[in-house]
């Protein structure tokens, strides 16, 4: 099926966010969604699969979370700004659909806090 990005257009709460990108691809790994700060970030790759620009590691990783249904985080600095990745998989009807990451920029100094 040929991608279309006018059956995922885009949603006004996600491009409201601020300094969180939200990419979404389906269980092929073809990216079907992307906020307005994901294009921005990662340039518009709608339609197209993101396992080329990713290494083998996390292609692994990726396979991991399609096939097991869990969700992986992790943080990393890019360019001098933290980042917080989360990525889970999106289901329906119980069937595992694709992935959704959401890079949300935290600062250098993010207080944590431990709730009873």
């Amino acid at each position: 099926m040929e991608f279309n990005p006018n059956d995922f257009p885009q949603c006004p709460w996600t491009d409201s966010l601020s300094g969180c990108a939200v990419t979404v691809c389906d269980a092929g790994c073809i990216v079907i969604y992307q906020n307005t700060r994901s294009i921005e970030v990662n340039g518009d790759v709608r339609g197209k699969s993101l396992i080329p620009c990713h290494s083998e590691r996390s292609r692994r990783i990726i396979a991991q979370l399609l096939d097991e249904g869990t969700p992986n985080a992790y943080t990393i600095d890019k360019r001098g700004q933290r980042k917080l990745i989360y990525q889970t998989p999106w289901r329906r009807d119980g069937g595992i659909c694709g992935l959704v990451e959401f890079s949300l920029e935290i600062p250098a100094d993010m207080p944590h806090y431990v709730r009873a």
